[in-house]
């Protein structure tokens, strides 16, 4: 068919989206001489395949029909419990009719986009975001308003009655944040909640890598800072980043009223999320394998980490900036403002380093002299070769006159 005659075919949204930036970098950097600093990919070294080898095969032989059968669009209930026990906190009891098992945190954003958004209705980020967040909500022609950040991530007073006029949600990533790996500190949590409270403007905690924390001081949720004082806190979390993502398995936390709403969307897009899996990783986790294996993931993280920390420091100019983080897979750079990091990826890829721009994480306002670095699938030896490279190609401070 010709491609101006199936547009016509394709509804109004079909023909708005995008390839994501990072999906479009991730084509070239499959060539084996690429290093890689693109894709927010956790390291196969810390997907534990015995464990859930062992998993599936105790379920297909113990529950096989169960697990090969449709299943409860809420989610495997052992599993819905699981999450629950495993999030209460003292002062904070999750109900399992609070959890809604879905397929990767990704659908979540794709299903509260549905539940929220309008054409035009405002929407909250911050500045910068998660790209796959940006892309799932952009579906539904949102007014995006971005929420200033700085050093030490979002700032909650920024939130004055002209920002978050008529507001759906804020979207936030309080730990380890993508792309910036920053951290939000629990002044500014309990801050962001009491103000939200106050507003009844809803929050959507997306904490993917939350367990992976290998520096600093453990911080309070925001579902734990937001109930007290009546906050509408819609947690998102996810077994890629302490299984694997492979399994495709997520979940959602929030009040009961828009657990219910979320069940009827997720019956419309896929009916309930794979049993089989679900129950695998019940099997994986319910006594206590997470314990036992999250600390070596966070030991692997922590020293790939310290080498491209390392190598910026010796291979960078001395006006480059760059995010610390305490935990997570991503370091955030800002270059002089002179430098388009758009162009600067073209240079690199000639040299067989690939990285993300940081452009693509801005919903609005863009700068250009930003850059995300992924450490935690490359060998040190490639990660210091790598940064060398880019060093070369942004190339020294201009000397002050």
């Amino acid at each position: 068919m010709d491609t101006s005659v199936s547009r016509t075919l394709f509804s109004q949204r079909a023909n708005q989206l995008t390839s994501s930036a990072i999906r479009e970098i991730l084509k070239i950097t499959e060539r084996p001489e690429v290093t890689s600093f693109a894709g927010g990919l956790p390291s196969p070294e810390g997907f534990p395949i015995p464990e859930l080898r062992a998993a599936f095969d105790r379920v297909l032989a113990t529950q096989g029909a169960t697990a090969l059968q449709y299943g409860r669009t809420e989610g495997y209930t052992p599993l819905r419990e699981w999450v629950a026990q495993d999030l209460s906190r003292p002062g904070l009891t999750i109900d399992p009719e609070e959890v809604l098992i879905v397929s990767g945190s990704q659908q979540a954003l794709d299903m509260l986009g549905k539940l929220f958004i309008d054409e035009g209705s405002p929407v909250l980020v911050e500045a910068p975001s998660y790209l796959g967040a940006l892309q799932s909500f952009s579906q539904f022609q949102p007014e995006y308003r971005a929420v200033p950040t700085d050093a030490l991530g979002l700032v909650p007073e920024a939130l004055n009655d002209d920002l978050v006029r008529d507001a759906r949600f804020i979207y936030v990533l309080p730990n380890f944040q993508n792309p910036t790996g920053l951290t939000l500190d629990q002044a500014r949590r309990q801050a962001l909640v009491e103000r939200c409270a106050h507003l009844g403007l809803p929050i959507i905690e997306d904490d993917p890598y939350g367990e992976l924390r290998y520096a600093g001081e453990p911080q309070p949720g925001l579902l734990e800072l937001g109930r007290p004082v009546g906050a509408t806190v819609i947690r998102l979390g996810t077994f890629s980043k302490v299984l694997a993502p492979g399994m495709r398995l997520g979940y959602v936390v929030a009040p009961r009223h828009i657990i219910s709403k979320l069940v009827q969307i997720k019956q419309a897009t896929d009916l309930h999320t794979a049993s089989v899996t679900q129950m695998a990783v019940y099997e994986a986790v319910r006594s206590g394998f997470l314990r036992e294996h999250l600390p070596k993931v966070r030991e692997l993280y922590r020293r790939q980490c310290g080498y491209m920390l390392d190598a910026l420091q010796e291979y960078f100019p001395s006006d480059a900036h760059w995010t610390r983080p305490e935990g997570g897979m991503f370091i955030w750079v800002t270059l002089r403002e002179s430098i388009d990091t758009t162009q600067l990826l073209q240079a690199a890829i000639q040299r067989n380093v690939a990285f993300v721009p940081g452009a693509p994480f801005y919903a609005v306002h863009a700068p250009v002299n930003t850059l995300r670095l992924s450490f935690v699938t490359v060998p040190e030896d490639r990660i210091r070769a790598g940064v060398r490279t880019l060093g070369e190609l942004i190339g020294p401070a201009p000397a002050r006159g």
